[in-house]
């Protein structure tokens, strides 16, 4: 039987933010625009999505007197991904 797929993480950009997160556990916004290829319009609401479900934290700093928006994956978030991935494959591993 298929396990269900969470829908926030279903959405290409949002996987993409959360598959950068797991491997690095926290990125700069300019790096996550720079490897989702995204404007920085619809990173930002993704992100804001992301952040109100508890999956990532957003800390805004400043660094060199510039705005630095820090994302980082929380443990909710890492589980939530771990669990889109096996439900993922329940849907690979049917014959």
């Amino acid at each position: 039987m298929f396990q269900p797929l969470d829908p926030l993480l279903h959405s290409e950009l949002r996987l993409a933010i959360m598959s950068l997160l797991i491997g690095a556990d926290e990125a700069e916004f300019p790096y996550i625009k720079e490897q989702t290829g995204a404007t920085a319009g619809n990173l930002s609401v993704q992100i804001d999505k992301l952040s109100a479900a508890g999956y990532i934290e957003v800390e805004k700093t400043f660094k060199s007197k510039r705005p630095c928006t820090l994302c980082r994956i929380t443990p909710q978030g890492r589980q939530a991904f771990v669990q889109y991935v096996e439900a993922l494959k329940s849907y690979l591993e049917v014959k």
